[in-house]
């Protein structure tokens, strides 16, 4: 607990969570508003619609987290850290746990405003009244606690701002979808890959959706393991190398 506790304090005292936080909220609640705005009356049927930008908001908390260990490194705060701490793995899964706890808050109080805000602004019934309706909203918080765990583990592997955050953003914003380009087998690789895999988790396997390889409950698995074996990988390397 104390552990936690300092890492909660260390994060709560910089400017940057802050701002991530209140850009995560902004994104997905301002792009519900947008596609509320702008769909014609009585075609906004769909809950997970009104989840539109919750992709953009994810990339915000993927930054939010990458920053909270690669300023340390950045400062060589670490260094101190792991001094007052010699168990490496303690000190970094107390760190990851924090911020995954927070982004999981973010992520859960920004869909259920954006779902919220669809919900006055549409004479559609957008109630949620099945389970697939539920985890389109309220599994967007998990995403962003599982995709926190991904930014955390290339973080420590990288250990510079400005080249962790360009990876994640790119991988998670462009890579992904690219793979679809490659001749004849790019299409079932991309099924396959992280960020699809979690998006499949939130849409589900309606009608349009059938050709997922995946169930929900599958999928979640699939990218809670993704982002596992990625953690394990760079605590690994965090204690085999010097700080």
């Amino acid at each position: 607990m104390t552990l936690l506790a300092v890492e909660r304090i260390k994060l709560f005292t910089t400017r940057s969570p802050w701002w991530c936080a209140l850009a995560a909220l902004a994104v997905v609640i301002g792009f519900a508003a947008i596609v509320s705005g702008a769909a014609p009356e009585g075609e906004l049927t769909d809950v997970s619609l009104t989840q539109f930008g919750y992709g953009f908001g994810m990339a915000v908390i993927m930054v939010l987290a990458a920053l909270s260990v690669t300023t340390e490194y950045r400062f060589s705060t670490i260094r101190t850290t792991f001094q007052a701490v010699p168990n490496r793995t303690a000190a970094l899964l107390a760190k990851t746990g924090v911020v995954a706890i927070l982004s999981l808050v973010v992520g859960e109080i920004a869909v259920f405003g954006a779902w919220g805000l669809a919900s006055v602004m549409r004479p559609e019934d957008l109630a949620l009244n099945t389970a697939a309706e539920w985890t389109s909203v309220a599994g967007v918080g998990v995403v962003f606690a599982l995709a926190s765990v991904i930014a955390i583990a290339v973080g420590i592997l990288i250990r510079h701002s400005a080249g962790a955050i360009s990876l994640v953003l790119i991988y998670a914003l462009a890579v992904e979808n690219l793979i679809q380009l490659i001749p004849k087998i790019g299409k079932d690789i991309y099924e396959w890959m992280p960020f699809r895999v979690a998006d499949r988790f939130l849409t589900g396997s309606g009608p349009a959706r059938v050709e997922a390889p995946l169930s929900q409950a599958g999928s979640l698995a699939y990218f809670a393991g993704f982002a596992l074996v990625l953690l394990v990988i760079s605590l690994f390397v965090a204690n085999k190398r010097d700080a």
